[in-house]
């Protein structure tokens, strides 16, 4: 396959055809847009690893019952900080300026004393972020600590990174796929599949909505750590890194100072309009700057 997109956070009850059905469509609208040929079915392929965090031997198909009580490590806390503040920042954002994203102009800042009690300031980010328009759409308060638990496990339990790495491996062609295209955690997974594999010939990544640039929680914990500052640089000849100036996963829309150096080694960052659904990757995929990303990958 050409091109292979790698998903995100939440998909664990869904598979790579259902994704595929989804992703192929949206990226076909975008090429359009652009004037370029579309793919077909034969030339994309998805890498599913979202039943990798299903747990063993539940009775029903459903995320389980999780509370703040689950919320257990200082690495957990600190990300559900991090997102209650950048949903702060976008509420007092559209409220200042009338912003038609529509984001709930109640949610508090997260002004606190000192770090006080976990419980209590997990407690108070998971109820302003029940009112943040995309924590809301993603699901009730146990499906965002699923979610969280998700990007800890890749990054801190071998044993899941090599599960998830293993699908990559699986699906993408050392020699035929020249375009890897990832959203959400899915952009780790494949920074961290490419950076393990410099035999392949992928000529272009494309992340979608991408946390790598939030320092010290996923950019410091990634593989092979960064050094002075900068992450290591993946055997590719481009990449484009797409984000929504409202998406609350993408914390850092730029990556650019984060990776590469020299022209040769640059990121080209692109700013994207999304609506409210800023981190919805079918919206990240319809646009025409993800297809010109893609276009271009495909034509090195």
């Amino acid at each position: 396959m050409k091109v292979v997109g790698i998903h995100g956070i939440a998909q664990d009850f869904l598979g790579s055809p259902q994704l595929e059905n989804a992703w192929l469509p949206a990226l076909q609208g975008s090429l359009e847009l652009i004037e370029q040929p579309r793919l077909t079915r034969s030339e994309f392929g998805m890498v599913f690893y979202g039943d990798l965090f299903r747990p063993s031997g539940m009775r029903s198909a459903g995320v389980p019952k999780l509370t703040a009580r689950d919320v257990e490590t200082e690495w957990e806390e600190a990300l559900l900080v991090e997102w209650w503040r950048a949903a702060a920042e976008l509420s007092i954002a559209n409220r200042s300026a009338g912003d038609p994203l529509g984001e709930d102009p109640s949610i508090q800042e997260p002004e606190f004393q000192g770090r006080g009690r976990t419980p209590e300031i997990v407690q108070r980010a998971l109820r302003q972020l029940s009112k943040s328009r995309f924590f809301r759409n993603l699901g009730p308060e146990k499906t965002l600590i699923f979610a969280l638990k998700q990007v800890g496990l890749f990054l801190h339990d071998s044993d899941t990174k090599k599960a998830v790495l293993e699908r990559v491996e699986a699906k993408v062609s050392p020699t035929e796929t020249k375009v890897v295209i990832a959203h959400s955690l899915g952009s780790v997974v494949a920074y961290e599949a490419l950076c393990a594999h410099p035999e392949w010939n992928v000529q272009t990544l494309v992340t979608l909505g991408s946390p790598l640039g939030i320092p010290n929680l996923i950019f410091d914990k990634l593989t092979p750590p960064p050094e002075n500052r900068k992450g290591a640089w993946p055997n590719i000849k481009q990449w484009f890194n797409i984000a929504d100036s409202g998406d609350i996963v993408a914390l850092q829309k730029s990556l650019a100072p984060y990776f590469g150096d020299g022209d040769d080694r640059k990121i080209v960052d692109r700013l994207v309009y999304n609506g409210w659904e800023s981190h919805s990757v079918e919206r990240y995929l319809t646009a025409k700057e993800t297809g010109a990303a893609v276009a271009t990958g495909l034509i090195v």
